[in-house]
């Protein structure tokens, strides 16, 4: 699991001091809020009546399901975390790619958006970060199948993954929105963007080499 840093540390303690809950249980729900973008959280932890999921807006749902004070103090805990995530650099989600397969059953995912930064909150995790350093912060990510993907919008990169082997791509002047896998025989990888459905092979290699992490 991924750790806090010493201010993420801090701010649980702060937290669970004000609401009435161990540090354990405001851990377990600060990555719960961070992991449903601060919109919302699934969570399954004894102090909150054991499985729950808490919506921003005030839908709230737990296995004590009769304990009304409990619910409010869950909900007000959900909410001030959600709040401090929000006025983070980077812990939630700030774009991602819409993702299709073409024919075929092959498994697919939708990876969560893009950081926005690296959060002060949380020790970043290398293997959420495998595209070379030097590219920054992605506008979007997502992933299909073993393939992930990359978009850096300010400086016209993709950065695509297959295997472990890292293909970074000039994106030119595409706006990209999305990439769908063709299955099977002569199986491509195709985006679209105002110009349409392009085939990814189309676009200029700038690098190549192993995935970090």
């Amino acid at each position: 699991m991924q750790q806090l840093t010493p201010e993420g540390q801090r701010l649980v303690a702060e937290l669970a001091s004000r609401h009435g809950f161990s540090v354990d249980a405001v851990t377990h729900l600060l990555f719960a809020v961070r992991n449903g973008n601060g919109t919302m959280a699934q969570f399954g932890h004894p102090e909150f009546g054991g499985g729950g999921q808490w919506m921003r807006g005030g839908m709230i749902m737990l296995g004590d399901m009769f304990n009304h004070a409990l619910k409010g103090r869950v909900d007000a805990l959900c909410s001030e975390i959600a709040d401090v995530l929000a006025r983070q650099p980077g812990p939630l989600q700030t774009g991602s790619f819409q993702s299709q397969s073409q024919g075929g059953s092959g498994y697919q995912t939708q990876a969560a958006g893009g950081f926005a930064g690296q959060s002060s909150l949380f020790v970043p995790d290398p293997l959420m970060h495998w595209w070379p350093a030097q590219l920054g912060s992605p506008s979007a990510t997502g992933s299909q199948n073993q393939v992930k993907y990359a978009y850096f919008a300010n400086i016209r990169r993709l950065a695509v993954d297959t295997g472990g082997e890292c293909w970074v791509y000039d994106t030119q002047d595409h706006q990209i929105g999305g990439f769908s896998q063709q299955q099977g025989y002569g199986s491509s990888i195709t985006f679209t963007s105002q110009y349409g459905t392009v085939n990814l092979a189309s676009l200029p290699v700038v690098s190549r080499g192993p995935s970090v992490g």
